[in-house]
């Protein structure tokens, strides 16, 4: 028969006892980094969101978004909208679709590093620093990562609060 074990289980003493636990900053850096982190994470899912349906209307219906220009079947001007991408449906004009892939990816950069802030400062294993960054990948997943390690870090600096004493 398997015994029931109590809710609060006694306190250990000596060897067993956990190590005590370390930020590599203090609780202002990390709150910082933080909040660099979460904006970073928003900017970054909705780019990626952005960027999935331009792929699915590059892919899928043969169209790119265009800012001005002309149009190249007509000669009229060409406001906003989107039109052919093979062959080119505006002449000139801003190619919003190349644009969007353009932010997405130094959007990307700057949330790595983002992540990497705040994994160097929180003291994490490595694999948590590879769940940060697949964030930025998968669609709606950094929305997904960034409730879950907010409510991580909050949770851990309350739990430790002499843990980002520095000085």
């Amino acid at each position: 028969m398997i015994e029931p074990k109590p809710a609060v289980q006694p306190e250990q003493s000596g060897a067993a006892k956990s190590k005590k636990r370390r930020f590599g900053g203090t609780e202002a850096q990390i709150r910082s980094a933080l909040k660099f982190y979460k904006v970073l994470a928003y900017l970054t899912g909705a780019m990626l969101l952005l960027l999935c349906a331009e792929l699915a209307a590059r892919y899928g219906f043969g169209l790119s978004l265009f800012a001005g220009g002309t149009n190249a079947v007509t000669g009229q001007p060409f406001g906003f909208g989107f039109a052919d991408s093979e062959p080119k449906g505006v002449i000139g004009g801003l190619n919003l679709s190349v644009t969007v892939l353009i932010v997405h990816g130094w959007m990307y950069v700057v949330y790595l590093i983002s992540n990497f802030r705040l994994w160097s400062l929180m003291r994490w294993p490595f694999a948590k620093l590879i769940l940060l960054a697949l964030g930025g990948v998968v669609p709606l997943m950094s929305f997904i990562v960034e409730k879950k390690f907010h409510a991580q870090v909050e949770a851990e600096l309350a739990a430790n609060p002499q843990a980002s004493k520095r000085y």
